[in-house]
C-alpha cells in the first residue's frame, strides 16, 4: 500500500521558515510528480506547489511564489517544501500528494495518493 507521510510542521512566528518533507514508501517515486497542497481554514483544499518527476520543472501558487520552493530527491524517495518569510495566511494543514502523469498538475484530482497532512500554524 502507497504511503506518503508529511512532517516538519509547526507553529512558528510570522516572517520565520519551515521546511516540510515528504516520504513516500511502496512507490516506484521517480515515476510521479508531486504536489503540495494546504487546507487553511474554512476554505477547500488548494493548490501550493509541483514538481515535475524529474525535477526539472516546479510550479507554485502565485500566493507562494517567491517564498515556497518545492524540491525533492529522488534517491531518498522525498520531496521537500521550503517555506520562507511565513505569513499568518499560510496556516494550514499541509498535505503532498503524487501524480502518476508525471506532469505535476494544479488540480486534486491528477493526485492518486495523498498524505494525512501536518499542520503549519503562523502566529501574528
Amino acid at each position: 500500500q502507497v504511503q506518503l507521510v508529511e512532517s516538519g510542521g509547526g507553529l512558528v512566528q510570522a516572517g520565520g521558515s519551515l521546511r516540510l518533507s515528504c516520504a513516500a514508501s511502496t512507490l516506484t517515486f521517480s515515476n510521479y510528480a508531486m504536489g503540495w497542497f494546504r487546507r487553511a481554514p474554512r476554505k477547500e483544499r488548494a493548490f501550493v506547489a509541483s514538481i515535475t518527476w524529474s525535477g526539472g520543472s516546479r510550479y507554485s501558487s502565485d500566493s507562494v511564489k517567491g517564498r515556497f520552493t518545492i524540491s525533492r530527491d529522488n534517491a531518498k524517495n522525498t520531496v521537500y517544501l521550503q517555506m520562507n518569510r511565513l505569513k499568518p495566511e499560510d496556516t494550514a494543514v499541509y498535505y503532498c500528494a503524487a501524480d502518476p502523469s508525471g506532469i505535476g498538475y494544479a488540480s486534486l484530482g491528477a493526485y492518486d495518493y495523498w498524505g494525512q497532512g501536518t499542520q503549519v500554524t503562523v502566529s501574528s
